[in-house]
């Protein structure tokens, strides 16, 4: 196939690597975002005794994408670790988000319905349960 066509669809080995890209590069940013904001929570509170006798869960601010990434611009050292870890969640949704994209520009049918089915139910998992 040649033309402006052939041009606007990828083939399935260009997608494969974006795809590894993705993930690679999501997993090294979310990991040094964590490490991060352990240094920064080390800093600032590693000096405080630890009491194992009480459990205490996440601050109500941390439970939700937008209190993490207030948190975090404030460089609260739990808040930064949380959003490394939403980052790390987040790559394998970029995954999804990406192949969709894919998938329209080769205009498969069947896996973009699929596709746009499986975004929606991890979107709304990541972002509805907020609610």
């Amino acid at each position: 196939m040649t033309g402006p066509d052939a041009r606007s669809r990828w083939s399935d080995h260009q997608v494969e690597l974006f795809v590894g890209n993705l993930l690679r590069y999501g997993v090294m940013l979310a990991a040094a975002v964590a490490i991060a904001g352990g240094a920064i929570y080390l800093a600032r509170e590693g000096r405080l005794p630890a009491d194992y006798r009480v459990f205490r869960g996440q601050p109500p601010e941390l439970t939700s994408v937008g209190g993490v990434v207030r948190g975090a611009r404030s460089l609260g050292g739990r808040a930064v670790i949380q959003l490394g870890i939403l980052l790390l969640i987040a790559t394998p949704i970029a995954r999804v988000a990406f192949s969709l994209i894919a998938f329209v520009r080769q205009r498969d049918r069947m896996y973009i319905a699929i596709t746009t089915l499986v975004l929606a139910l991890l979107l709304y998992g990541l972002l509805g349960a907020e609610r």
